[in-house]
């Protein structure tokens, strides 16, 4: 499988995001990423308490971990990146130029989260939703009408998230 894997990475960054890890590994949503072709799924599951079993079948591989110094390999390797809505994970997806799939956290108070992913999505940059919203959205989903996010211009970004925390 290792030369044609087709990879979904997720990630909930530093935090906990037990909501986003249960749906991502349920066995729907598994099927579903496997009827569109992937054939591996890497979760980094952070704070969380909840920790998925892993996979491992002839066809399709499930792999977890809580932490590593760094998932630029990960984020490389992907062809789909499934992640909460913390910015930096959002910055860090979007300058990979890679199809990102952001689950917003209902959870959190005062949360920004929805507004920051509602913009991105309204740019072009990446689709969203909401735990109990994800296997409808991947079954729904067109990735190749993404647009790629701006390179090189991380000073556009600030200044978005400037004008939308009310800096500017």
């Amino acid at each position: 499988m290792a030369g044609n894997e087709k990879i979904v990475f997720v990630t909930v960054g530093t935090t906990k995001f037990d909501a986003l890890v249960e749906t991502v590994s349920s066995k729907q949503v598994l099927k579903q990423l496997e009827s569109l072709g992937y054939t591996r799924v890497i979760v980094q599951y952070g704070r969380g308490e909840y920790e998925p079993d892993p996979v491992i079948t002839p066809t399709f591989r499930l792999d977890v971990y809580r932490f590593k110094d760094s998932i630029a390999e990960d984020i490389h390797s992907a062809s789909l990146i499934i992640s909460h809505a913390g910015a930096g994970s959002v910055l860090e997806s979007l300058g990979a130029k890679k199809p990102l799939l952001v689950v917003v956290n209902e959870e959190l108070m005062d949360n920004h989260q929805i507004e920051l992913a509602n913009k991105l999505y309204r740019d072009g940059h990446l689709l969203y939703c909401t735990p109990s919203e994800l296997l409808k959205t991947l079954q729904d989903m067109d990735v190749s009408k993404l647009k790629i996010f701006p390179p090189g211009q991380p000073e556009k970004f600030g200044a978005e998230m400037d004008k939308f925390f009310g800096f500017s």
